[in-house]
């Protein structure tokens, strides 16, 4: 993925991101029966003055996650705590956040199938019973103290659900598959973030901006703060389709959203694997890539598009992904 449109945020994107973001329900574009049940369930818990029930946000990168465990905590007009997973390395970190909440406040812990085994287990008492166990001092004389936690929401984020504990899934009151965005919902969120940032777009721009931005709103932000960039530079600073056009060649992103490292992956299984399979690790020194990168950036998109398979042997390029990098299936030294 280019460096326009990497996943994490890059040093001054930062802060437009978090301004790009909806504040409340009504705002959100798509994922519509997520939404619904969502706005059931913070309705119900705000007319009764409870904590919401522990929710689990499961999908890809970008599409909305943390934007809603934000959303829930403005709905319930409660503070929240922020935490990815593989940064809670000590028991004690996760006793120090549990008992500094305050009543109803949100918990929101991103990458949280990256927890410590260790704690994840303080984690069980204090979902199911709001509370701590700690224990105190060693061996025969250790003993065990109970504290009290207020009730609060856990509201955890997932790339990859397959790795989360049955105990600790199980514990989850709602969970919600975030899927990717249909390109109508995709232009909605483009004007309004072009609005937001005082960009005048046309209609057919925002169009193809959706239309290349695959499925996923974080990337139609970042190719929409792009855009504007070389409108202001070479332009007069409106964004019309042709200037996003030039914008989306220099970025090197194709006709369906994918860039260089997409293509790039294709192009490596079907020239230098005979098309495949390829196992994931070989994959991944043959790119100057991380495995992890590879399996939760790239290819989510790859496989709905049905670029890409993946077997149990390894990685292998369809034909629809041959068409696309106009690889021929003889010219990959396949028997």
């Amino acid at each position: 993925m280019s460096q326009f449109l990497a996943p994490v945020l890059q040093e001054g994107d930062e802060e437009a991101e978090r301004s790009l973001r909806p504040r409340r329900l009504a705002d959100f574009v798509g994922q519509e029966r997520a939404k619904e049940q969502l706005e059931i369930a913070l309705t119900a818990a705000s007319a009764r003055g409870d904590a919401l029930d522990h929710v689990l946000l499961v999908g890809p990168p970008g599409l909305g996650k943390t934007t809603l465990a934000t959303i829930i905590r403005e709905e319930l007009d409660v503070g929240i705590r922020t935490i990815a997973g593989p940064a809670l390395e000590r028991k004690g970190d996760m006793a120090a956040i549990l008992t500094g909440l305050e009543q109803r406040d949100v918990l929101f812990i991103d990458e949280i199938h990256r927890l410590n085994r260790a704690i994840e287990e303080i984690l069980y008492p204090a979902l199911e019973d709001f509370r701590l166990d700690i224990v105190v001092g060693q061996g025969a004389a250790a003993r065990t103290l109970a504290l009290d936690l207020p009730p609060f929401t856990l509201v955890g984020a997932t790339t990859r659900t397959g790795l989360l504990t049955t105990p600790l899934r199980d514990r989850f009151g709602m969970t919600f598959r975030l899927g990717y965005y249909e390109p109508e919902e995709l232009t909605t969120i483009v004007r309004r973030s072009a609005r937001i940032l005082e960009v005048e777009i046309d209609e057919p721009a925002a169009d193809e901006i959706a239309r290349r931005a695959r499925g996923t709103p974080r990337v139609a932000n970042r190719i929409l703060r792009r855009v504007r960039d070389v409108a202001e530079v070479r332009y007069a600073g409106a964004v019309t389709f042709d200037v996003t056009r030039e914008a989306l060649e220099l970025l090197e992103v194709d006709e369906v959203g994918l860039e260089r490292t997409d293509r790039d992956l294709l192009t490596a299984i079907a020239h230098k694997f005979g098309g495949g399979p390829v196992g994931l690790s070989t994959l991944a020194v043959s790119l100057g890539e991380e495995p992890d990168t590879i399996e939760d950036v790239y290819e989510p998109f790859l496989l709905q598009l049905g670029f890409l398979q993946r077997t149990p042997r390894g990685r292998i390029i369809t034909a629809l992904g041959r068409d696309h990098i106009g690889a021929a299936e003889q010219d990959d030294g396949l028997f």
